[in-house]
């Protein structure tokens, strides 16, 4: 265990801690470890801006005279709440908060008496610094109203002032306050101004009001001051400027894309809470918050106009004149906007609670109802006119009850082509625009229902006039169903259903509650179609922006329970409020051992008391006494006055009426009605009659309320509300908060007019000052030690092996921040503004260092892998091309070798015909010479003397010079014959050429067999019939000899009717297969040449022979052109003329074998009877 000294007792565990380490490893710490903690600084004091110095003595108590610095921007995220602990109330209260106990005691930091001004107490002892400087001072008039101007001169507690109008004044010291130098005129923070104080304030947001500059920063709340014009500052430039960080001017847009990227960056859901009093432009600002997220994540056009269009309806439907404000929204509403993971929008909700119905019935003074109204009668084309029997607005009671039926510059029938846009932008069909618009006009026709007084009793009976026949009929009933609804209430008793006529007041109200039904009831389906209309994808968790515009604070001449709820809703926001800003943000500090100099505030605990403790608070007695059925207002005045006496927010006055202090100011109720308002029901007889009508909506509505009735047992209105806004509290509390507070310069209107005090009373009613003096003062950037280290430890020159802290605390003296800069709390760090700007600034440079190694690593790698697949492609492409070359190549091989079949073929046949030429010319040259030899021979003998004697005289008769001629004749012949070797070398050459070719075209024989194979079979098979028909013929010839034989007596066979297979003739085939012809035919042949008889038969028989032996020789021919011994003549040719000539043969010799066998048959009989048998086996054959 480590010791520990008393001087450490009063000291954080963690000092101590840390002091006790120190001490122990001082001595053996290595060089290169983090430097040791920091110790906690002892002042709680503020250091001065170095932006001005100060004088000696120059102070202010109230901190009013704080110099600050330039507003940084602070880039670290904000959670949903400032500490890590959070708030509980007492047993006896209500809060949608859970907080730890220890903090009880420390909730209220404030009295109800701090002064809302600050006071400088020591500032007469500088009045010499002022004077000698000239410097501007604000001075409070006798009037309250705070002035500019000089010091001019002092005395003990006055002082003697020039303003600027050049009068001088006389005004008490305390009245005095340091005014900023001009450069600081129109700052767009407040937290830059150098003295913070209400005049400072007022004059800087008033200047930048008159310049239009209607935007200002207040620490991190946007202060949004309504010009009650239109400002150039909105639309598709400014979107575009500002998601680009163009500008960076406040303005909606960047409250906005602020949310928008820490959704993105964070994964936590955002609120854009927009609040301010009735008529500071809340609605708008929340259109344009809208409009901008719509433009950003909208992934097409209709996103974000159903996002823009959404605001029409609900303005229609939920907005109404009011003394305060021309479009004052009379309902709370929450819109929720969800994103994907890539920040597009993929869907939106609708929330809206605490709707005005009392204003479909009731109109104060100066006052309109709703606008839907007043657009449906001014605008509806005729024919929807007509079928609704729609009159002018003027011909309602609900809407003429006070004569104000316009407002300035608004154009109802415009307004409602609008709105009809808006519905088509939801895909509502015709036929349920005309329904909803059909619920409009009979809400407007139950007004116009009158009654008349029956009996002394005040009992009344319904008028049947055109009101109720035309408002039957819109519903759907019967007017005799209705009028008895109207006038009769059904009362269930023990054994029967009792029917008790109702008085004129009764009657009225309950005509008034069935309208306020319709049309609450016609808002909620609305509602519901709008989020069926855009709830589209998938709702991812921290993917949602949320925009909450509420209720403003009221306060009018007289004060209803709507005007109580709605104060209400307003003190709940304003708890959260502070609760965010002011309350946690300092409760974190004690927290986590901060040394922090706590800023007071007026918290708003007691006022929300007095509404939600449980029992005795305003709500709880309020439903007390609504269940109860003999009350009064007058009771309920009583009973609260007995039970909230003890708060001081509550005050009793005369005749049932009590007055609260809210945080916006004294507000007076009247007890009158609420009793009945928030009891919130509809009679049964209604709830039949909606359900029997034949319109589709009134019984849709009829049935939901059966519905939530069997749910929530018939809740009052103040039930509802309290729990709808606990969780919307709840909702909120998830949510990283984004303040807008819209302010109302003048109570009339009126563009350009800026009512300090109103607006002062607006900014002390939110503490803005407060928040600002907390956000100029305190430690705006907060992050743990783990977040830190994880963040910031990439910057560490010792790694990552240290713990969280030792890491942070390195990081931070190695970037030299100094002490007072930052603070180390027990689980988080704690910065100044812009104090993590040098590390932000570091680390984006280590990380696109680190991005850039590895984008040269992954370029490197995709290089390699780019070179691998190229070598890869060129391995394929040359492959893919060789082969491609390859086919080419052996195509045109092919046609080549085509080419040169052919030219040979043309060479071959050209040689061919010059051969046969030749040899013809050669055989008819043989020709004439042996007939000329021949001839001579004849006539050698005669004339062999003549010749000798003619070649002597032709010697003799030849000149000399012929003989002479000779030699030359010689030369020539010799010469020509030297050229006819040359030209035969040549010719040898080519065909040397040619054998070479032909030697390549002996490949080509072998396809040759093929054919020469089916050529032998069929050659084989024709000599085969041949034989078969000789053999026939041999029979027949044996046959008829030995029938001659038995024919006559004792004769011998003749020689050639023997037949011996040694005697046969032999034939071939074309491959040398012996073919046998019996001998018969040829001793035959002999026997008739024998006998000398010369007739057809023989000559036949000679014949055959004949042209055997020729088939014989030609079948040899071919047979050696196969074995190898080529000729000039195509084998396949040679062979199919062949067979042509012997198939032509054949049928020459048949005719004429069958015109012997005619010449037989004219022979005597013995003769005739043995031709006949050689006759008939050659006929078969």
């Amino acid at each position: 265990m480590l010791s520990v000294s008393p001087s450490m007792l009063m000291r954080s565990s963690l000092e101590e801690m840390l002091d006790s380490l120190r001490q122990r490893d001082e001595e053996e710490r290595p060089k290169d470890l983090p430097p040791a903690l920091p110790a906690r600084p002892t002042s709680k004091a503020r250091r001065p801006s170095a932006k001005r110095p100060l004088p000696a003595k120059f102070e202010n108590n109230s901190e009013d005279l704080i110099c600050g610095g330039k507003r940084q921007e602070v880039k670290h995220s904000r959670t949903g709440s400032f500490g890590g602990k959070k708030l509980k109330e007492g047993d006896g209260d209500e809060s949608p908060y859970e907080v730890s106990p220890a903090l009880v005691d420390k909730q209220s930091v404030a009295s109800s008496s701090l002064l809302p001004r600050f006071l400088n107490s020591d500032l007469n002892d500088n009045f010499g610094y002022f004077i000698k400087k000239k410097l501007r001072v604000w001075c409070q008039l006798q009037n309250g109203h705070w002035e500019s101007g000089q010091i001019q001169s002092i005395s003990s507690d006055t002082a003697s002032v020039l303003l600027l109008n050049g009068s001088v004044v006389t005004v008490s010291a305390e009245d005095l306050l340091p005014a900023n130098p001009d450069v600081l005129e129109g700052v767009d923070d407040l937290i830059e101004l150098s003295y913070l104080n209400e005049p400072s304030v007022l004059h800087n947001l008033q200047y930048r009001y008159s310049h239009d500059l209607i935007y200002s920063m207040s620490g991190p709340v946007l202060i949004a001051t309504n010009p009650f014009k239109k400002v150039e500052l909105y639309g598709n430039d400014y979107v575009t400027a500002y998601r680009q960080k163009l500008l960076d001017s406040p303005h909606v847009y960047s409250v906005a894309d602020t949310a928008y990227n820490e959704m993105m960056r964070d994964g936590v859901n955002q609120a854009i809470i927009i609040s301010g009093e009735s008529g500071s432009g809340k609605t708008e600002t929340a259109n344009f918050a809208m409009q901008y997220l719509g433009a950003i994540g909208g992934v097409n056009d209709r996103i974000e106009l159903q996002l823009i269009q959404t605001s029409h309806v609900l303005e229609a439907f939920g907005n109404a004149k009011t003394s305060l404000n021309d479009n004052s929204s009379r309902f709370g509403k929450l819109i929720t906007i969800y994103f994907n993971a890539v920040g597009n929008i993929c869907g939106a909700q609708i929330e809206t609670f605490l709707l005005e119905k009392s204003r479909v019935v009731h109109l104060a003074r100066g006052e309109r109802s709703y606008h839907v109204f007043y657009q449906l009668c001014a605008g509806a084309p005729s024919a929807l006119k007509e079928k609704l029997n729609l009159k002018a607005a003027s011909e309602y009671n609900y809407l003429n009850q006070n004569g104000c039926l316009g407002a300035d510059n608004v154009d109802n029938a415009q307004k409602f082509q609008i709105l009809l846009e808006a519905l088509n932008a939801f895909s509502m069909s015709k036929e349920d625009q005309e329904h909803v618009f059909q619920v409009v006009a009979a809400v407007l026709w139950l007004g116009n229902i009158s009654f008349q007084v029956i009996d002394s009793e005040d009992h009344v009976k319904i008028v049947a006039d055109e009101a109720l026949a035309t408002a039957s009929s819109l519903l759907g009933c019967r007017s005799e169903d209705l009028m008895l609804v109207l006038s009769i209430n059904r009362i269930q008793t023990s054994k029967d259903i009792a029917a008790k006529s109702l008085t004129l007041q009764q009657a009225i109200e309950k005509r008034d509650a069935l309208a306020k039904f319709l049309y609450a009831s016609l808002f909620n389906w609305l509602v519901d179609k709008i989020n069926g209309s855009i709830e589209k994808g998938e709702r991812q968790a921290g993917r949602s922006i949320s925009i909450l515009d509420v209720y403003g604070f009221e306060s009018f001449q007289r004060n209803s329970l709507e005007q109580l709820f709605i104060n209400y809703a307003s003190e709940r926001l304003h708890q959260h409020f502070i609760r965010h800003l002011l309350k946690l943000q300092q409760e974190e500090y004690d927290l986590d051992g901060i040394d922090w100099t706590k800023v007071e505030y007026r918290d708003n605990k007691d006022c929300l008391d007095l509404f939600e403790k449980r029992q005795t608070g305003l709500i709880s007695l309020l439903d007390e006494e609504s269940n109860l059925t003999k009350t009064s207002s007058l009771t309920f005045a009583e009973k609260i006055n007995q039970h909230c006496k003890t708060n001081p927010c509550f005050n009793r006055e005369q005749g049932g009426a009590f007055t609260i202090c809210h945080y916006a100011g004294e507000v007076q109720y009247n007890t009158s009605g609420f009793l009945e308002k928030n009891r919130d029901s509809l009679h049964s007889d209604s709830i039949e009659l909606l359900f029997s009508c034949s319109s589709q909506l009134p019984q849709l509505f009829a049935s939901n309320n059966a519905d939530q009735a069997s749910v929530f047992h018939q809740q009052s209105l103040g039930t509802k509300l309290k729990a709808h806004l606990f969780m919307l509290m709840q909702q909120l509390e998830n949510s990283t908060p984004h303040f807008i507070l819209c302010i109302k310069p003048n109570s009339g209107q009126i563009p350009g007019i800026y009512e300090k005090e109103l607006v002062l009373k607006q900014l002390r009613c939110c503490e803005i000052l407060q928040v600002v003096k907390i956000s100029r003062s305190g430690y705006p950037t907060r992050i743990t030690h783990q977040e830190f280290a994880e963040r910031y430890g990439i910057l560490s020159k010792f790694g990552f092996s240290q713990d969280p802290l030792s890491a942070s605390v390195s990081v931070l003296q190695q970037f030299g921040i100094q002490h007072e800069m930052y603070q180390v709390g027990y689980t988080k760090l704690y910065f100044r503004a812009g104090q993590n700007d040098a590390l932000e600034e570091a680390r984006k440079q280590v990380l696109q260092g680190t991005l850039e190694v590895q984008r040269c690593f992954r370029c490197h790698q995709a290089r390699r892998y780019f070179h691998e697949l190229k070598r890869g492609v060129i391995s394929l492409q040359s492959f893919i091309r060789a082969t491609t070359a390859r086919r080419k190549y052996n195509y045109l091989i092919n046609l080549r070798k085509q080419a040169v079949q052919q030219t040979l073929d043309e060479k071959q046949r050209a040689v061919l015909r010059l051969q046969a030429a030749i040899r013809g010319w050669l055989v008819r040259k043989e020709s004439k010479k042996l007939l000329k030899v021949k001839k001579s021979s004849q006539e050698h003998t005669g004339s062999s003397h003549n010749l000798s004697r003619r070649i002597s005289d032709v010697k003799k008769e030849m000149p000399e010079e012929n003989i002479q001629i000779l030699p030359l004749a010689m030369d020539e012949l010799q010469r020509r014959v030297l050229m006819a070797e040359t030209t035969l070398e040549k010719k040898e050459q080519e065909n040397a050429v040619l054998r070479d070719q032909v030697q390549q075209y002996e490949a080509r024989w072998a396809e040759y067999e093929v054919k020469m194979k089916l050529m032998e079979d069929m050659w084989q098979k024709q000599t085969t019939s041949l034989q078969m028909s000789l053999a026939a013929v041999k029979k027949s010839l044996a046959d008829s000899t030995s029938v001659h034989c038995e024919g006559q007596e004792g004769s011998p066979s003749p020689q050639y009717y023997d037949s011996d297979d040694k005697h046969s003739l032999e034939t071939h085939t074309p491959d040398d297969t012996p073919i046998k012809l019996t001998s018969s035919i040829s001793e035959f042949g002999a026997g008739r040449q024998a006998n000398g008889n010369r007739n057809a038969v023989s000559h036949l028989i000679k014949e055959f022979e004949q042209r055997k032996q020729t088939f014989d020789d030609e079948a040899k021919a071919i047979i050696e052109i196969k074995s190898g011994h080529p000729t000039s003549g195509n084998p396949d040719e040679e062979l199919r003329s062949l067979k042509n000539k012997f198939e032509g043969w054949m049928k020459d010799y048949k005719a004429r074998l069958r015109e012997a066998k005619t010449k037989i048959q004219k022979l005597p009989s013995a003769e005739r009877r043995r031709r006949n048998l050689w006759c008939g086996g050659i006929s078969k054959w």
